[in-house]
């Protein structure tokens, strides 16, 4: 799933809030958001 929610962000159908919000549901990891959106790990 990571990997379709990158490529949905890099196409701009996603926002930095949207995989924000698929973190606080479980589907990424505070890892992929940070690989995804290109910021450092958050806390």
């Amino acid at each position: 799933m990571k990997e379709k929610i990158k490529t949905w962000y890099d196409l701009g159908l996603w926002s930095a809030q949207m995989v924000r919000q698929a973190a606080e549901k479980g589907v990424l990891t505070s890892e992929d958001v940070a690989e995804i959106l290109g910021e450092g790990v958050e806390a």
